[in-house]
């Protein structure tokens, strides 16, 4: 059988989109001479919906799209995911489907068993799952149809207390006593850097496991924070991977599950490559798929706003990013340089507006209320809010918008000003610990110069008081890191992370900076997610809550 594997990128909401581009690519496997075409999970609609999926127009426009695409179907079958009516009186209003069209109408739904409800999903809110398991015939062929989650049933975790079975169900053991000839997973499997070692591994288990071909269908692209980085698979009964489709761009293959052929792999990629390409992605389809243009953000000459300012170039061109050169009087000569032949190297518009006379003019203001204090973080924090107000100016004047710099590391501690550093409509680096950020200049580094040497090797500083270091404040980046990734990626206590040979007074510090600053990730913008567990909807923590690690 000859089986068209689509992986593509769709646009939530965007009906007529998503359905011209379906309606394109059966045409292509018609020509390439397909039996069957697959397209990914709620592929008419874009993955994830949320709750568009409670509004009946939603829904039926969905349907409707469904039924057009059915009209294509001839000389073909289509395997299409979107959400179904479940037309009994209990239980949820709809199924999380793949429709299966043939001869201009649909021949068959098969629902979605197991929905996921934990991390990023929330897909019990809105679906009913399926309780009953049957096989398709199509050109005399049995075929075991199942949707993502479906295949991964039994799954590793970074919580060690995390149970392994999530389910009570398997759905490919359920199919497999019905003794199908293939096996096709209709997939929209988020994107994390370590996902995808997990994932050819549970796609190679069930082929052995089963003896049977195995076809997965994602789709790429980003939606709000969310990243699908693609790698559909076909493959052999043995396990092996027969065809591996490309990572973070549209691709289309032809398999013939009764032919011999050559393996197509994809090349290897380290995992910082990736997450340069993944953050890419999401900023440009952040962007084009909210409609907007251009970009500003605020160049420092430190590392973070070095490495975003590059990733925005490289997704909306030089043309649509412009920044702002804020200097202080603690910014130092070399910073100033640093971010200048930044934007030179880059082709990007840049303005120089020094913040001192403003800050002068806010501590005149302040003088009779602060008579007879010290100086502290608050005259800190002014200087970045100044340079907030700035942002924001130039967003709202010229219609950028403006790229949070955070990563992730301070974020994690609190290591950023609300309404100053904090601001802006889209978190880049925010999933990105500060070790991995330095990587990632390197990386863009690797062929040229384009981020000036000297931002990737001076001592990390915000440079708001004289002679400041991050290191004043925070442990090495390198330890802080380790220690983060232990608490929030392993979910460990502070006792299993002391286990590990660090000092417990500087995890608990660590620590207790993580949960007093939850109210302060809480108002961050929306965070480019490429870990297994990033801020923002993957980890729900209470922002008031009395409970030591």
């Amino acid at each position: 059988m000859k089986i068209a594997l689509a992986q593509l990128n769709y646009h939530v909401g965007n009906f007529e989109q998503n359905t011209e581009k379906i309606l394109h690519h059966i045409e292509k496997a018609k020509r390439e001479n397909a039996d069957v075409v697959v397209f990914s999970e709620l592929a008419v609609c874009g993955y994830y919906p949320q709750d568009l999926l409670e509004k009946e127009r939603f829904v039926n426009s969905c349907i409707e799209s469904v039924n057009k695409i059915a009209e294509h179907a001839h000389d073909i079958t289509v395997m299409v995911g979107a959400p179904s009516i479940n037309k009994t009186s209990k239980g949820k209003r709809l199924f999380n489907s793949a429709y299966i069209l043939q001869d201009g109408k649909v021949l068959d739904i098969i629902h979605k068993t197991l929905l996921p409800t934990y991390d990023i999903f929330d897909e019990y809110r809105h679906f009913e799952p399926n309780k009953t398991f049957r096989l398709v015939e199509i050109g005399g062929k049995k075929i075991a149809i199942t949707i993502c989650e479906d295949i991964w049933d039994e799954q590793s975790s970074d919580n060690n207390f995390a149970q392994k079975k999530l389910y009570t169900v398997s759905p490919m053991e359920e199919l497999s006593r019905l003794n199908p000839d293939i096996a096709i997973n209709l997939s929209a499997s988020p994107y994390s850097h370590d996902k995808e070692t997990k994932r050819k591994k549970t796609i190679q288990q069930h082929a052995s496991k089963y003896r049977l071909p195995f076809i997965y269908v994602s789709q790429v692209g980003a939606q709000s924070e969310i990243l699908f980085d693609g790698g559909s698979v076909y493959a052999l009964p043995d396990g092996s991977i027969q065809n591996e489709l490309a990572y973070f761009k549209e691709d289309f293959a032809v398999i013939d599950t009764a032919a011999k052929s050559k393996p197509s792999i994809q090349p290897f990629k380290d995992n910082i490559g990736k997450i340069h390409d993944a953050l890419v992605v999401g900023i440009k389809d952040y962007f084009h798929k909210s409609g907007f243009r251009s970009a500003t953000l605020g160049l420092s000459g430190g590392i973070d706003s070095a490495v975003t300012v590059v990733l925005a170039v490289e997704a909306l061109g030089a043309e649509n990013v412009r920044v702002l050169l804020m200097p202080s009087k603690y910014s130092s000569d070399h910073s100033v340089k640093d971010a200048e032949e930044l934007a030179k190297n880059l082709g990007i518009q840049y303005d120089l507006v020094p913040i001192v006379d403003a800050v002068t003019a806010f501590e005149g203001s302040l003088s009779n209320v602060f008579a007879g204090l010290k100086e502290d973080v608050t005259e800190e924090n002014i200087q970045a809010r100044i340079r907030g107000t700035l942002m924001m100016a130039i967003s709202n004047k010229f219609g950028n918008i403006l790229l949070n710099t955070s990563n992730k590391s301070e974020a994690a501690v609190g290591y950023g000003t609300l309404y100053g550093d904090m601001n802006g409509g889209l978190s880049v680096l925010g999933d990105v610990y500060k070790t991995d950020v330095f990587k990632l200049a390197h990386y863009i580094n690797r062929n040229e110069e384009i981020i000036p040497v000297n931002t990737i090797v001076k001592p990390p500083s915000a440079e708001l008081r004289p002679d400041q270091q991050d290191s004043d404040s925070l442990p090495d980046y390198d330890l802080l890191d380790s220690i983060l990734y232990l608490y929030i990626e392993k979910t460990m206590s502070n006792d299993q992370i002391v286990s590990h040979g660090y000092p417990r007074d500087v995890v608990e510090r660590i620590v207790g900076m993580v949960d007093r600053n939850e109210y302060k990730r809480f108002q961050c913008p929306p965070i480019i997610r490429v870990s297994s567990k990033a801020f923002g909807g993957g980890r729900k923590m209470p922002i008031v809550a009395k409970y030591q690690n």
